[in-house]
């Protein structure tokens, strides 16, 4: 995994601020990949109940995270119960590393 402890434990700290406790978050993409260099963050925040504005969040988040990342490109997907799950939803699932 490309992405130092120190910069995990401050993205699980934004999110938190931003949507609140218990939500899982997991890296996908190629930040996975010890052996691929540079690369935008992905991220799938889930969270056990409903999500009021997941378009408005997931900015949130990618502003703040690309804000500690000097400007890297963050992309965010949100999974809750009142949201259709999509493909890629699956795929960072099965290929992501929880944080």
């Amino acid at each position: 995994m490309r992405i130092s402890a120190e910069n995990i434990k401050k993205i699980t700290e934004i999110i938190s601020e931003l949507a609140g406790d218990g939500l899982s978050v997991t890296l996908f993409g190629s930040r996975v990949d010890d052996g691929k260099r540079g690369g935008d963050i992905d991220l799938l925040v889930e969270s056990a109940v409903a999500v009021d504005n997941p378009a408005w969040l997931a900015a949130q988040i990618s502003a703040q995270v690309s804000r500690l990342m000097a400007g890297r490109q963050v992309d965010v997907l949100i999974g809750a119960p009142n949201l259709k799950q999509l493909p890629i939803h699956e795929v960072a699932k099965s290929t992501g590393i929880l944080l």
